[in-house]
C-alpha cells in the first residue's frame, strides 16, 4: 500500500500520511509523491483545495533519520526542497488536520497551509536546535510574524514540545476540534473553500501571502545553513544518539 493517499472528492483533494509503523515519518519516496499529487491537482480545475492529514491518529513525526542523512546534498532537485517549493508556490488553498505528533516539517509546513486544525491529541515540536541543526521551511521568518519575536526564540531555540491548545492560543491554528470529528470538520472546511469562486479565491490566498518573495529568500537562506550543520560534528553526534534511542 502507498506510504501516501490520494482521494479526490467533491472538489478536494484529501492527501493522507500513511506509514504509521514509522509515526508517518517522511522518506524521500514520500516527499516525491506528495509533490507529484499536490501539483497534479494544481493543475486539475476539478481540484479546487488540498486536505492534508495522517492515518493513525499521527500527523508526522518528521524525517525519516536514517533515510534523510543518506539522501545526499540539499540541491534544488532534492525532494524535500521540491516539495517545501511546491508548498511556497501552490495557488489553490490548503488546509490540514493534525492529529498526534507534528514534528519538524509536521510543523513548519502548517505555515504554509491556509486553514490548520487540530484535535486535542496533537504535539507540535520544532526540534531542530536539538539535533543541531537550524529551522527550514521559512520558519525562522514566519513564526515570528505569527507568534512574535520571543515566544518564536522559545519555541525554535528550546526546541519543546507544545500542546493543540497553545498552538491556537499562539494563532498557529485556527481550532481545536473534538478527535472524533476532526477529519469531517476539516473535509467540510475544505469543501466551504472548493465551492467559492476560483480564481477569486486563488487570488485573494496570494493577495493574503504578500511576502512570498521574502519567505523564498529565507528558505534559501536556510537551506544554506542547514546543509553546512548536517555536516557538523554536533549535528553528527546528535544524530549517532538519536539513532540508537
Amino acid at each position: 500500500m502507498s506510504q501516501i493517499q490520494v482521494k479526490d472528492d467533491q472538489g478536494v483533494r484529501i492527501i493522507s500520511f500513511n506509514r504509521p509503523e514509522k509515526r508517518n515519518a517522511f522518506n524521500l519516496k514520500m516527499y516525491q509523491q506528495l509533490t507529484e499529487y499536490l501539483i497534479q491537482g494544481e493543475s486539475d480545475n476539478d481540484i479546487r483545495t488540498f486536505m492534508l492529514c495522517g492515518e493513525g491518529n499521527c500527523f508526522t513525526s518528521g524525517n525519516d533519520i536514517a533515510d534523510f542523512l543518506a539522501s545526499g546534498e540539499l540541491n534544488e532537485s532534492h525532494p524535500t526542497v521540491q516539495f517545501l517549493h511546491c508548498l511556497l508556490n501552490l495557488k489553490k488553498p490548503i488546509v490540514a488536520a493534525v492529529s498526534g505528533a507534528a514534528v519538524g516539517i509536521g510543523t513548519t509546513m502548517l505555515l504554509h497551509c491556509d486553514l490548520v486544525y487540530a484535535d486535542n491529541s496533537a504535539k507540535f515540536q520544532l526540534p531542530f536546535v536539538n539535533l543541531a541543526l537550524v529551522p527550514e521551511a521559512a520558519s525562522s521568518l514566519l513564526l515570528p510574524l505569527i507568534v512574535g519575536q520571543q515566544k518564536a526564540a522559545e519555541l525554535i531555540l528550546l526546541g519543546e514540545s507544545f500542546t493543540a491548545e497553545t498552538a491556537c492560543e499562539l494563532n498557529i491554528i485556527n481550532r481545536v476540534i473534538e478527535s472524533s470529528e476532526l477529519n469531517d470538520f476539516v473535509f467540510e472546511q475544505a469543501k466551504k473553500l472548493a465551492n467559492q469562486p476560483p480564481l477569486s479565491l486563488q487570488a485573494s490566498k496570494k493577495l493574503l501571502r504578500y511576502n512570498q518573495a521574502d519567505v523564498k529568500q529565507q528558505m534559501l537562506a536556510e537551506l544554506e545553513v542547514f546543509s553546512e550543520r548536517l555536516k557538523s560534528d554536533e549535528a553528527k553526534a546528535r544524530f549517532q544518539a538519536f539513532l540508537k534511542r
